[in-house]
């Protein structure tokens, strides 16, 4: 199977849909030897912050030596980046060794009356084979939505769980509600298996309490009163923290922005207190691997003359934490927006929620089949903003907005994790 070939067979599987359900995902993995049973799974769910919390982990196992694979999904810049192992990504080779491989045994499950697996399904197989293979010391798992349905539910016994922030997003599968939500999210807790939560909500942690109890699982919640910020800038920023065991980390140094990466980074703190009988981590590499966490597209400095920020923010949560940062750092400078989203996207309320804040606002649409057009974005935006100018892709605009702006300016790019690829392109 050749790179080409490799890339068309999974795409073309997007014909599968989503697939909830672990019964397609159990029968290809069966029929792989079960790869993801002889590893070391850090599984986490939540609606936001769940690759922050992954990424800080991913560094600090770096700084002290572990070689930890990452599957993640969807790759900003590079399909590959959904394999990864430490910062390296899978090689064309590997790739194309492991999807012929899986593709062969997904043609034996239609030749034997079974359903094709979808594309997703078929990638999570692939990441648990790759990771076996190449002897990894930790996994770092994200679901893709929700987690009592995911395909990566099918880990039976994770080293950890962890639900991070849970907000409103994919309500069409996971509920109107934040208990409903919270339900299918903690549906990734196992039997017997250490919980770590984002202190969330009540109505969210009271449901992640008794998914806990239910699985007699032992629970940590970040102790969001343990937080104490030191320093904020846009270099980084700065905290300590008393854990929810009582140990105190006197200065942990992030360079990730927004107040609310700080939690996630105590929520990072919490995972390696619980699986510190694991593996053998100072606290040196623990601080050099926060101040080293490297998470691309999440309120990523791209220029500052002007300034401008990439940002991740794709639904009503992650617009709300933009616009925290924004109104803390720049209440007296312009600021410029440009926004796209996909279709499926609770767009009306994250033009709420950033509203107030910018003195106007381009929409165009990303760069993806689900996008929705910019000019209904646009239309959506106009009882928000006085100023409302519709444009066609993300490029083109930027370098209009950038002609336009002032030194002093600051423009913010957000609403699709898509947009990272089309400002690397």
């Amino acid at each position: 199977m050749t790179y080409e070939e490799a890339r068309t067979f999974i795409q073309n599987k997007n014909k599968f849909g989503t697939g909830l359900g672990l019964d397609h995902i159990r029968e290809l993995l069966e029929r792989l030897g079960n790869p993801q049973d002889s590893l070391k799974i850090v599984h986490i769910a939540g609606t936001n912050g769940k690759g922050s919390i992954l990424a800080f982990l991913a560094s600090v196992f770096r700084e002290s030596g572990y070689r930890a694979g990452r599957y993640v999904s969807p790759a900003s810049f590079s399909y590959e980046e959904r394999f990864r192992i430490n910062e390296e990504n899978i090689s064309r080779k590997d790739l194309c060794h492991y999807m012929e491989k899986v593709k062969k045994t997904a043609e034996e499950m239609v030749r034997d009356g079974k359903d094709h697996p979808t594309m997703f399904e078929i990638e999570t197989a692939l990441s648990f084979l790759y990771f076996r293979d190449q002897k990894v010391d930790a996994v770092l798992l994200e679901t893709g939505m929700g987690g009592r349905l995911d395909a990566t539910n099918i880990v039976s016994r994770p080293i950890c769980t962890v639900i991070a922030s849970i907000g409103f997003d994919h309500m069409q599968y996971l509920g109107n509600t934040i208990e409903e939500i919270a339900g299918e999210k903690a549906g990734i807790i196992k039997e017997g298996c250490p919980v770590v939560s984002y202190d969330n909500r009540k109505e969210a942690n009271e449901v992640i309490k008794a998914a806990a109890a239910g699985k007699h699982c032992p629970l940590t919640f970040v102790n969001s009163q343990g937080i104490r910020v030191i320093s904020q800038s846009l270099k980084g920023q700065s905290f300590s923290y008393r854990s929810s065991r009582g140990r105190w980390y006197e200065k942990i140094e992030i360079p990730l922005l927004g107040t609310h990466q700080i939690y996630n980074a105590a929520a990072a703190l919490e995972v390696l207190e619980v699986i510190k009988n694991y593996y053998c981590i100072s606290e040196f590499q623990t601080e050099e691997g926060f101040r080293n966490t490297r998470w691309r597209g999440r309120l990523e400095l791209l220029s500052e003359h002007p300034m401008i920020f990439c940002d991740g923010a794709h639904n009503p949560d992650g617009a709300r934490s933009l616009a925290e940062f924004l109104r803390n750092n720049f209440t007296n400078r312009r600021i410029i927006y440009i926004m796209g989203v996909l279709a499926d996207k609770d767009y009306r309320v994250m033009l709420q929620e950033t509203a107030g804040i910018a003195e106007c606002i381009y929409t165009v649409a990303p760069d993806s089949p689900r996008a929705l057009p910019g000019s209904e974005l646009g239309e959506a935006a106009e009882p928000y903003y006085d100023k409302v100018y519709v444009r066609d892709r993300l490029a083109p605009c930027l370098r209009e907005v950038k002609k336009e702006a002032g030194e002093d300016d600051v423009i913010v790019i957000f609403g699709t994790l898509s947009f990272q690829n089309e400002l690397q392109g």
